[in-house]
C-alpha cells in the first residue's frame, strides 16, 4: 500500500482516515468560510487530518435551468483564501483539460469526477501538475479497472493517487454501494476513499438528483468496518436551502457526532 502525502497529511498504509469535506459547491464567501471554520473546529478536536472540499464549479447538471456556481475566478478565489486563512489543503474537482491550470494554482488535490474517470487526455494532464489526484470510480465501472486510470496517472511520473467509492448504477435512478469495491481498490495499493453521500443520490429524478441522506450515517461506518483511508462527506449547514445535491448533503450539525464514531471503528480496525 502507498502512502500518499498531501502537505502534512499521510493517507493510508493503515494511517488514521483522513476526512475530506464540505459543501458541494461554493455557494458564497460566507457560506464557505464558516463552514470551513466549523469543519476544522471538529477535527481539530478530535484529532482528524481534515481536507476541505467544494467544487468552485459544477460542469454536471441534470437540468440546463440547474446552478452550476458564482463565477469560476470568484469561486477558486474564495477556496485560496480559505486554505490561507485555516491553513487547509483544498480538493475540487476539474472537468476539462483547460481547467486544469488555474484549479492547480491553488488547489491541494485535483478530483476526476466520476463521469469522466476515463477520460485519457484530462487524467495525464491532471497527473502532469504534479498534485494529487482523486479519482472517483464511475458508476459504470468494475472496481478492479481503476487500475487503468491510475496507469494514465503513472505515465506523467505522478503516484499521488487517490481512489473514491461513490456508488454503482443500479437500474434506473439508483445507486448501491457494494463494499467489495472497497477492498478490490486497496489491492491495487493506492489509499481508497468511501464517498457516502454521493454514493446516497437518487440520480435525475424529475429534471434533478434526489438523495436519500439519512443513509449516510450507515455507509460511513460500514465502510470503516470493511477499512478505508479517507472518508468523503459533503456537508452543509442548511441541506434544504443548497444549491446543489440538497437531498444527498450531511447537515452539519450532524457532523460532530458521526466522525466520534467512525473514529471509532477506524482505530479498532486497524488496531488489528
Amino acid at each position: 500500500m502507498r502512502t500518499v502525502q498531501c502537505k502534512d497529511i499521510l493517507i493510508g498504509d493503515n494511517n488514521p482516515f483522513v476526512l475530506i469535506a464540505g459543501p458541494c459547491v461554493v455557494e458564497s464567501r460566507e457560506m464557505i468560510f464558516s463552514t470551513a471554520k466549523k469543519i476544522r473546529e471538529i477535527t481539530t478536536r478530535l484529532g482528524i487530518p481534515f481536507i476541505f472540499k467544494s467544487s468552485y464549479k459544477k460542469a454536471n447538471r441534470t437540468s440546463v435551468d440547474s446552478f452550476t456556481g458564482i463565477g469560476d475566478d470568484e469561486a477558486l478565489k474564495i477556496l485560496g483564501e480559505v486554505k490561507k486563512q485555516f491553513n487547509l489543503p483544498i480538493l475540487t474537482d476539474v472537468h476539462t483539460v483547460e481547467e486544469i491550470s488555474a484549479a492547480a494554482d491553488i488547489v491541494d488535490v485535483l478530483q476526476i469526477p466520476a463521469f469522466l474517470c476515463r477520460q485519457t487526455e484530462l487524467l495525464i494532464a491532471a497527473g502532469k501538475t504534479g498534485k494529487v489526484i482523486n479519482v472517483k470510480k464511475g458508476q459504470f465501472l468494475a472496481p478492479s479497472d481503476m487500475k487503468f486510470a491510475a496507469n494514465k496517472i503513472e505515465s506523467t511520473q505522478n503516484e499521488k493517487i487517490l481512489f473514491t467509492e461513490r456508488g454503482t448504477t443500479f437500474g434506473y435512478n439508483n445507486l448501491v454501494v457494494d463494499m467489495r469495491s472497497l477492498v478490490i481498490m486497496r489491492e491495487l495499493s493506492y489509499p481508497v476513499i468511501m464517498d457516502a453521500t454521493h454514493s446516497v443520490q437518487i440520480p435525475s429524478l424529475g429534471g434533478k438528483s434526489g438523495g436519500a441522506s439519512q443513509f449516510i450515517p450507515y455507509l460511513s461506518r460500514a465502510a470503516a468496518a470493511v477499512g478505508i483511508d479517507g472518508l468523503f462527506l459533503e456537508t452543509h449547514p442548511d441541506p434544504k436551502t443548497a444549491l446543489s445535491d440538497a437531498e444527498s448533503q450531511l447537515p452539519l450539525k450532524e457532523l460532530e457526532q458521526l466522525l466520534i464514531s467512525v473514529q471509532k471503528i477506524d482505530q479498532l480496525i486497524k488496531e488489528k
